[in-house]
C-alpha cells in the first residue's frame, strides 16, 4: 500500500461469461481527490463501481481501498467507504431523520443523533428531517442517498450517477455538496454530465467497451488528445455535398462535419491550412465567410474518443 493513495487499482476484471464488462483496468487515486468515471452506456462504469464497494468480486486483479484490499478484507473496506447506488435504496414510510439514523446504527455509530444532524445540513435537507420519504422529490431522494453514504464519516465516497434524473436547481444543489465533501474525503463518481465533470473533477477516466481509453485533468485532455486542431468555417452556397468533399479533399484535412451553421474540420496536429481552405473554396466558385480555430470541450474530446475506439 501507497500511503501517499486512497485508491489503487490494478488490472480490474469483471467478466459475464465470455463478455468482458470491465477489462484489465489500472489507476490509482490520491486522498481528497475528485475523480470522475465517463463513459456511454455499457461502457462499465457501474460494475467498476460495484466491485470497488465490495458489492460484487471481480474476476481478476486487485484493489486497494484506505489500505484494505476489496476481497481479502471486504468488511474492513465497507467500513470506510460510503456508496450512493445509481438506484437510491430507500423506505418510503419512514422519515428522512429515520432513515439516516437507520443507516448511522447500521454502521455502527452510537448516539448518532448529532452526526444525523450534521449530515442532514450538510445536503440541506434539516428542514425535511420529520418528513416521510415518499414526499420528497427525486432530487430530495438523492441527497437523502447522499446523506446515507457519509453519516459513518468514510474516507472514501463513491457515487454512482448521483444528479441523474433530477432538475438543473438540484444538480447545482448535489454538485455544491460534493465539492464540500472533498476537504475530508475522496470521491469516485460515474456521470454521463461532461460538463459536470469539468466543473467539480480533479481528473476524469473514459471508460469504453471495458477499458480505459484516455486519463488526465480536463484541461490536460483537450491538450493532450485533441487528435489534431479544429477550425470552423462558414462558407456561402447551398450544395452541401460539395462543399464537404471539396474540404475533405484539401491535404492535412482529417474529417469534415456540417453543422447548421458550417462545417468543422480536424486538422493534422501542427499543419496551417487556413490558406488552403480559402484558395479550395474559392476555385470551387464559393465565398468563404468566416474560418476561425475552435477550441475542443470535454464533450468533444469524449465523443471523439469513444467514436475512434469503437
Amino acid at each position: 500500500m501507497n500511503a501517499d493513495l486512497m485508491i489503487e487499482v490494478h488490472e480490474l476484471t469483471k467478466k459475464f461469461g465470455s463478455v468482458a464488462a470491465v477489462n484489465h483496468i489500472s489507476f490509482n487515486v490520491k486522498p481528497n481527490e475528485i475523480i470522475g468515471i465517463l463513459g456511454p452506456n455499457g461502457a462499465g462504469k457501474t460494475t467498476t463501481l460495484r466491485m470497488l464497494t465490495g458489492y460484487m468480486p471481480p474476476t481478476s486483479g486487485s484493489a486497494m481501498i484506505a489500505g484494505y484490499d476489496i476481497l481479502e478484507d471486504s468488511l474492513e473496506v465497507r467500513q470506510r467507504v460510503g456508496y450512493l447506488p445509481e438506484q437510491v435504496p430507500v423506505y418510503p414510510d419512514m422519515t428522512v431523520r429515520g432513515y439516516v439514523t437507520f443507516w448511522a446504527e447500521l454502521r455502527g455509530l452510537r448516539k448518532s443523533r448529532a452526526r444525523v444532524d450534521e449530515v442532514l445540513a450538510m445536503v440541506q435537507l434539516e428542514s425535511r428531517a420529520n418528513s416521510l420519504i415518499r414526499n420528497l422529490s427525486k432530487g430530495m431522494r438523492q441527497r437523502l442517498g447522499l446523506a446515507q453514504a457519509i453519516v459513518h464519516d468514510p474516507p472514501v465516497i463513491i457515487l454512482d450517477e448521483p444528479t441523474i434524473g433530477i432538475d438543473p436547481e438540484q444538480v447545482i444543489e448535489v454538485r455544491e455538496s460534493v465539492r464540500q465533501l472533498r476537504q475530508n474525503h475522496t470521491i469516485l463518481f460515474s456521470t454521463h454530465i461532461l460538463s459536470e465533470a469539468e466543473q467539480i473533477c480533479d481528473r476524469v477516466l473514459i471508460l469504453n467497451a471495458g477499458r480505459i481509453v484516455a486519463a488526465g485533468a480536463p484541461a490536460g485532455l483537450r491538450q493532450q488528445l485533441q487528435a489534431g486542431d479544429h477550425l470552423f468555417a462558414v462558407i456561402s452556397g447551398s450544395d452541401t455535398n460539395t462543399i464537404r468533399q471539396t474540404l475533405a479533399r484539401i491535404s492535412g484535412v482529417e474529417s469534415v462535419e456540417v453543422q447548421e451553421a458550417g462545417y468543422t474540420l480536424r486538422v493534422t496536429p501542427g499543419m496551417d491550412i487556413r490558406a488552403d481552405v480559402s484558395d479550395a473554396i474559392i476555385q470551387a466558385g464559393y465565398r468563404l465567410l468566416e474560418l476561425r480555430p475552435v477550441a475542443m470541450t470535454l464533450e468533444d474530446i469524449f465523443l471523439d474518443i469513444v467514436g475512434r475506439t469503437r
